[in-house]
């Protein structure tokens, strides 16, 4: 490297950096490092970041061989460090070599870092950074910790400089070596527990930091801040908006953030979305990452508790004593970024996340008036679940639940009506209810499971989100209401074809042995319970909302012929009543009134039927809360880790 722009096809023969890992001390004083960190260096693309990889591996060999006699490493962290102290004073002075050679001290520390931890254990990295220029082998003995020092420092960069066009670079870089310092995760196929950075992160000169850095990276996703302009810092502008180090540690916190959600295994990839504010995107991963971390042995994690319990800037209340890490932020700001983020799977995330464990923010965004805001672009990503992966659905799935399981949230969306919802392709909505049209998605959703993913986990999930919402059913559109009964036909003809080829295979065992034969009741037992949730979702709306449904009783007594057969059947005797009871009453008054009605003259008998039909003999389930066990058992599967679900098959939803 050094003051000519260098190639990667260059590295492996570039003088400074061979210096820099050969076998000769380098002190922190020397003239070299203001030659070797006097560089620019084109920004690769995202195929040949494996180059650089490559070009650099036999650099980071020969430091990693070298170092414990030259102490190289450490002397260009201290480099980094002291230069540091003076990043606020240039950033007010406007100084950008110095902001410029600052940025790049960190990029190499970047790149040798990941190098390290990819090839060596913790406890190697750590001794790493304890050697010093002496004899072959010794380390420092003093008490100074040069790794805390540098995670200490990179969040003081975080928090601390003011974000201008000629820092933006060195916030985004600071951030993903924070990042790359948490990747340790990637190379253990178990949950660490006892990681060293983890140890810095959560105790000693880094702890008073956790509320200030959570709050900065929420702002730094809320902003989107975009990258300054060509001319507007003093390394060139990178054409895919940001810098090398962005791509690198990009593609480790990627890895992390599957490790996390344990959604890597069998899941589609996610696409890349083209990135307009790389330090809000690094920002989110840094976010997560820490909110995730594993609790110490004697301490809980800092910055879950901060993510848990800050408040809206107008809250003016104060905070309880037991409560630490607590700060404020922008509520407002912060939903409008959600809204508006949701196209990738780090901020549906996030906004989990948030609702799932920080009270304030739930009871603020239940409050809201604008729901459809934060519900439509949770709807799309279902609605578009071929183009998701699985990991991202599921996230979308529980906001559902999590929302659904408040009763306001449940009655308002009837209310919100949409028009021209235009990436919903299966038919023209005009004008349509929110609550309509979460009812169409969650069903497609499931028809869609039933041919394609065929996961038992994914029916309970969207079956709970409708059975929460059941009860406070209102002014179904036609299309909704006919989509509820067309699940319900779908389901009906899985559970006849299962029940034929039981049949078949019981006369089939007369006459052989020999043959193992499928577990067809197992089957039947699955169908009949995704049956059942769908029958007493039915009754939830018939028992509690008839008279604000005639859609549903229309659609009901249209395919009444669908329910002939479940009426005798032991296993929902109980659960029909309610639903016979509907179809009778309803079928007698058409019949009174006629032959050849319209569907306006049906409409208008269901509605006068409504009003005459004693609400006491509509019976609720007895001791059975459907919509809150459903909602438990969906959350307790979902929450339990995503690998669980990923590769699962049930035979009886296989065409």
């Amino acid at each position: 490297m050094g003051s000519n722009s260098s190639r990667i096809g260059d590295l492996p023969k570039n003088e400074y950096l061979k210096k820099l890992s050969g076998t000769e001390s380098i002190s922190e004083n020397d003239p070299f490092w203001n030659q070797l960190l006097s560089f620019s260096f084109p920004a690769p693309t995202s195929s040949e970041l494996k180059l650089l990889e490559e070009a650099t591996i036999s650099v980071c060999r020969s430091l990693v061989e070298n170092n414990p006699r030259t102490g190289n490493l450490g002397a260009l962290i201290k480099v980094f460090l002291s230069r540091t102290k003076e990043l606020k004073l240039s950033a007010e002075c406007q100084n950008h070599i110095f902001i410029w050679q600052t940025h790049n001290a960190l990029f190499i520390i970047c790149c040798l870092l990941k190098v390290f931890i990819c090839q060596m254990s913790e406890e190697e990295l750590q001794l790493h950074f304890t050697y010093e220029e002496k004899s072959p082998g010794n380390y420092s003995s003093d008490s100074e910790d040069l790794l805390e020092e540098l995670l200490c420092c990179l969040m003081q960069l975080i928090t601390d400089i003011p974000l201008l066009d000629i820092t933006y670079e060195i916030s985004v870089e600071a951030i993903s070596t924070m990042v790359v310092f948490l990747s340790c995760q990637l190379f253990h196929k178990e949950v660490l527990r006892q990681s060293i950075s983890h140890k810095y992160l959560m105790r000693g000169p880094c702890l008073p930091y956790t509320s200030k850095l959570v709050k900065t990276l929420l702002y730094n996703f809320i902003r989107q801040e975009k990258p300054p302009p060509p001319g507007a810092h003093v390394f060139p502008q990178q054409s895919d908006g940001g810098g090398l180090l962005y791509g690198l540690a990009s593609g480790v916190a990627t890895g992390l953030w599957t490790v996390f959600t344990l959604g890597g295994v069998g899941s589609k990839a996610a696409a890349s979305p083209e990135l307009s504010s790389p330090l809000a995107n690094q920002s989110l991963l840094l976010l997560l990452v820490l909110a995730n971390l594993t609790d110490a042995s004697d301490a809980p994690n800092p910055y879950r508790q901060a993510i848990m319990s800050f408040k809206n800037t107008q809250d003016s209340s104060p905070f309880p004593s037991s409560i630490p890490h607590a700060f404020q932020i922008n509520f407002n700001s912060l939903y409008t970024a959600l809204c508006e983020q949701q196209t990738s799977d780090q901020a549906t995330l996030l906004l989990y996340t948030l609702l799932h464990q920080n009270s304030n923010i739930r009871t603020y965004m239940l409050a809201r008036t604008d729901m459809e805001n934060l519900v439509l672009p949770i709807l799309e990503i279902l609605y578009h679940v071929e183009e998701r992966n699985s990991h991202h659905v599921y996230m979308a799935l529980i906001i559902l639940l999590i929302l659904t399981e408040d009763d306001g949230f449940n009655r308002s969306i009837h209310e919100v009506i949409l028009k021209n919802i235009t990436w919903y392709s299966e038919r023209v909505l005009t004008e349509i209810s929110l609550g309509s049209l979460l009812i169409l998605v969650v069903i497609r959703t499931i028809q869609y499971n039933m041919t394609r993913t065929r996961d038992k986990y994914l029916h309970t999930n969207c079956l709970a989100a409708l059975a929460n919402m059941s009860a406070q059913f209102r002014s179904l559109h036609q299309y909704a209401a006919q989509r509820i009964i067309s699940l319900f036909s779908l389901l009906s003809k899985k559970h006849n074809k299962v029940l034929e080829q039981a049949t078949q295979s019981l006369r089939g065992s007369l006459s052989s042995n020999d043959v193992p034969l499928p577990d067809y009741a197992q089957d039947l037992n699955v169908i009949e319970e995704v049956i059942r949730m769908m029958l007493e979702i039915i009754n939830s709306c018939l028992t509690n909302s008839l008279h604000h449904n005639p859609n549903l009783v229309y659609a009901l007594l249209y395919k009444r012929d669908l329910f002939e057969q479940f009426r005798t059947h032991p296993s929902f005797q109980d659960i029909m009543q309610n639903i016979d009871l509907v179809i009778s009453f309803f079928s007698s008054r058409l019949l009174q009134a006629g032959a050849e009605l319209s569907v306006e003259r049906v409409l208008e008998i269901i509605k006068q039927g409504v009003v005459a039909l004693p609400k006491d003999r509509l019976k609720p389930l007895a001791d059975r809360q459907v919509d809150r066990v459903l909602a438990c058992q969906a959350f307790v599967h979902a929450a339990s880790g995503f690998s669980q679900f990923h590769g699962l098959s049930v035979r009886n939803f296989q065409n």
